[in-house]
């Protein structure tokens, strides 16, 4: 049986799209093709605990030495708001993700903000909203 993609994509039949043909396209190396699917493939792994692929996404200007993934915590989907393209090489993703910890369901509401270099799209930061 196909295992759903954590980030909620789906097929245009409204299925769940299965997680090695979305964002597991992207943990296996593929380039993402715009920042909309670096974010959702992001979503996903944190979704996974793949801290690696949460560091090599990171824009090197504002990667963390290391990342800690709080643990417990329970993933409950994510919602695209807004994918802008806001330069030739740049773009700003307004996403809400929902969690629980330790009981207490979490919003996080964000603009993020996204690079491509060499053909590579980075997440660089983002605004809580």
């Amino acid at each position: 049986m196909a295992t759903p993609c954590p980030c909620g994509r789906t097929t245009a039949k409204g299925q769940p799209m299965d997680l090695e043909a979305c964002c597991g396209l992207y943990h296996a190396g593929q380039p993402a093709p715009d920042a909309e699917s670096l974010m959702r493939s992001r979503y996903s792994a944190f979704v996974r605990g793949d801290v690696p692929y949460l560091m090599a996404t990171w824009h090197s200007s504002q990667r963390p030495a290391e990342l800690k993934l709080e643990s417990g915590g329970k993933w409950l989907g994510l919602e695209i708001k807004q994918h802008r393209v806001t330069g030739a090489q740049t773009a700003e993703v307004e996403f809400v993700a929902r969690f629980r910890v330790g009981g207490k369901a979490v919003r996080q509401h964000e603009r993020s903000r996204f690079v491509r270099e060499d053909g590579r799209w980075f997440y660089v930061d983002g605004d809580e909203l």
